[in-house]
């Protein structure tokens, strides 16, 4: 078995269904449909609404492309042949089913509510008959000026076969009656709607007799001049389609001598990964989806008939640019920690920890302590892990400019960070020319921790600072993405970071860790390890209790250490934001377990482990979930919150609101389904983000770090 087999085993294994385990994509599933709730609540402002109903579509998007074609091709692999096993064909048809469901269910909402809503507020979003003259012969002159020169339709025949298309691209097919050019008859033509067009227009405000903006999107132009492209034929039927692929890269890390030069000539490839889904339009004729399907290769199961444009993911561009602030959130503003202030921010870690929480607190702090590093003369070198920084970073370019200043710079770069392959292949372009020491982490496994290491050169020689969070080095997603950051010159911490470093660049085994926790080494075990101590804590009739934050929870040997505790006798509370495989609230198995999950205004991305260890109050922040990926397959690490204040913190900010709240949190059910979280009996409406808000935001930040209180002790559930 080769390493592409092995990994894709790996990543289809997944999670087993069974009386103790919950399926990972009918969970995926559960969690969309959270996503789904928060775009059907009247409260939220309704382009936020609108927004969350193109997240749905992304992340069905996501699921298709990554663990519908890990699944597919693990099995193909295995068996030989592209026949499906029964166990499998089940699982997929059963999947397909409830994503079919979820899908009705967002169309439904897009057209009855959502598109009147929006009209109703001046956004039209104008189908062919809604227009009138004026637009229609505006349509017509920007179809006949920018659309149709950029049109290719290919009729088929043996000297025009099917085209390549795209993955997840906007499609036509026609059919056509009537003799062509050379007097053959009926046939079926294949039209790609160029990138380079928008796929949402807006009409001039003059030509509209509606108050407010206009829109039209680009499959209604096409469709509406369909006939103009065929000069002489009968356009019988015609259908927008889109064909979601397997987006997974794949290079032979152990044949390949420059992992970068080989993810280049891999990037284009991912366009044309086989066949997962297609989504036609609901008018489509049975007999054209039927050829699309044989073209490509699709099952039935994963045929989606949709009732409007067949990518909603699209009208997020109403909702990012249409400037109408009663129908967004309230702007929020977060707040600087006074402490950093001032000019030296490492005087101030000499003389304590900073902990940042993110986007309550701005992310500013992180990219101010890389900025000074790159130009005090002090510093000598840094030390940096980068998996998504986005396109356009003040941090990445602080590290170029680090490098041209002479320092020793050396940035471990993900390059097979999913979907953001080519932004990091430009980073680590750009920093190499700079001078900086660009390695990709370790063959097989994606660095996935979150780390910045300074070494400064100091009276009594040289000394170290990092940083250590649990989100991305990413100052766009750091302002909704919810995340913990420590800033520290800790000895010992500071000491396993340069330690983890030296293991990814040099390959060699790591030495024994005081404090971090890493995968793919230790990290499983010290988890399992905390869970059992907590069970015998149990055991001899003292109180226990666990509290995690996470966004996945798959992994088998967790899941099964998680029982043992609660049958054992430990309170434990877990918050999952996505799928989570434990299944709670059994009697004999998990009748002490509670799972909740946070669907809000932010992506909830905080990983926080609790254990209270006989009043130690163990808190580990991390860069990993509980999945079998993060745990084996990652370089990963957990570190400890040592500082009782800052531990009170993380409790009182991280997971004791999000165990209270009880406007965004749904409660996992023993069958597998979330139910939402209601008040009752008069109680306050309570949100943990709101009330984070309200506490970090600017103008409302205390000097926390100077509280003092009683031993953090979790609140009871109700």
């Amino acid at each position: 078995m080769d390493m592409k087999q092995k990994a894709l085993e790996v990543e289809a294994k997944g999670t087993p269904e069974g009386g103790a385990f919950l399926n990972r994509e009918l969970s995926l599933l559960e969690f969309n449909r959270r996503v789904l709730a928060q775009a059907e609540d009247p409260s939220v402002p309704l382009l936020e609404r609108l927004r969350f109903l193109t997240i749905v579509s992304g992340n069905l998007d996501e699921l298709f492309e990554v663990r519908v074609a890990s699944l597919l091709a693990q099995h193909q692999m295995e068996s030989g042949h592209n026949g499906i096993p029964h166990a499998l064909a089940v699982s997929l048809e059963r999947a397909s089913q409830e994503c079919r469901n979820l899908i009705e269910r967002q169309y439904k909402l897009f057209n009855h509510e959502i598109l009147p809503r929006l009209s109703e507020n001046g956004i039209h979003m104008l189908r062919r008959g809604e227009r009138n003259a004026a637009q229609r012969a505006w349509v017509k002159q920007f179809f006949d000026k920018e659309v149709r020169p950029l049109l290719t339709p290919i009729g088929l025949d043996p000297a025009h076969p099917f085209p390549r298309v795209i993955n997840k691209s906007l499609n036509f097919i026609v059919e056509l009656a009537g003799k062509d050019a050379f007097g053959r008859g009926t046939g079926i033509a294949i039209m790609k709607a160029p990138r380079v067009l928008p796929r949402v227009i807006r009409l001039p405000d003059e030509l509209s007799d509606k108050k407010g903006a206009c829109y039209c999107l680009l499959s209604s132009v096409i469709q509406a001049h369909m006939a103009d492209l065929f000069t002489g034929r009968e356009v019988v039927s015609y259908s927008q389609f889109r064909v979601t692929r397997n987006s997974d890269l794949w290079v032979d890390e152990d044949e390949v001598k420059n992992l970068r030069q080989a993810l280049q000539s891999e990037l284009h490839a991912r366009n044309y990964g086989f066949a997962v889904r297609l989504e036609v339009g609901r008018a489509c004729p049975p007999h054209l989806s039927d050829f699309l399907l044989n073209q490509f290769q699709i099952d039935r199961s994963r045929l989606f008939a949709v009732d409007g444009p067949v990518n909603l993911g699209r009208m997020l561009e109403v909702a990012n640019t249409h400037d109408k602030p009663e129908l967004k959130f309230p702007p929020f503003v977060p707040s600087f920690p006074g402490k950093l202030n001032g000019p030296d921010i490492f005087a101030v870690l000499r003389k304590q920890d900073v902990l940042l929480h993110h986007p309550f607190e701005s992310f500013q702090p992180v990219i101010d302590f890389i900025q000074c590093a790159s130009v005090d003369p002090a510093v000598v070198a840094i030390k940096q892990t980068i998996y998504r920084a986005g396109m356009n970073s003040d941090l990445m370019e602080a590290l170029i400019g680090a490098a041209l200043r002479g320092k020793e710079v050396t940035v471990i770069v993900e390059l097979m960070a999913r979907f953001d392959e080519e932004a990091n292949i430009n980073w680590a372009e750009r920093l190499e020319q700079a001078g900086a020491q660009v390695v990709y982490g370790v063959v097989g496994l994606k660095t996935h921790a979150k780390m910045a290491l300074v070494l400064r050169r100091e009276p009594n020689g040289l000394r170290r600072y990092a940083h250590l969070g649990t989100g991305n080095y990413n100052s766009t997603t750091a302002k909704f993405y919810t995340d913990f950051g420590l800033l520290t010159c800790d000895e010992e911490l500071t000491a396993d970071v340069n330690e983890v470093f030296i293991h990814m660049t040099s390959l060699t085994r790591p030495k024994q860790l005081t404090s971090l926790w890493l995968a793919p080494f230790s990290l499983q075990k010290e988890i399992v390890r905390a869970i059992k101590e907590e069970a015998a804590i149990a055991r001899n009739g003292k109180p226990a209790r666990i509290i995690a934050k996470m966004n996945s929870l798959t992994d088998e040997s967790v899941i099964k250490a998680l029982y043992e505790a609660s049958e054992a006798g430990v309170r434990i509370d877990l918050i999952v934001r996505g799928a989570c495989a434990l299944r709670p609230g059994v009697a004999g198995m998990s009748s002490n377990i509670k799972v909740r999950s946070i669907v809000g205004r932010f992506l909830e991305h905080t990983r926080i482990f609790y254990f209270r260890n006989n009043l130690q109050h163990d808190v580990y922040l991390s860069s990993a979930d509980w999945m079998n990926r993060n745990l084996f397959r990652r370089v990963e690490v957990a570190f400890p919150v040592r500082s009782a204040t800052l531990k009170r913190r993380v409790l009182r900010e991280g997971l004791h609101p999000y165990l209270k709240d009880n406007v965004n949190a749904w409660e996992l059910g023993s069958d597998g389904h979330y139910r939402r979280r209601k008040t009752r009996n008069g109680q306050k409406a309570t949100s943990a983000q709101q009330h984070l808000m309200e506490m970090l935001g600017a103008g409302n930040h205390p000097n926390r770090e100077n509280e003092h209180g009683p031993d953090p002790v979790a609140p009871r559930r109700g």
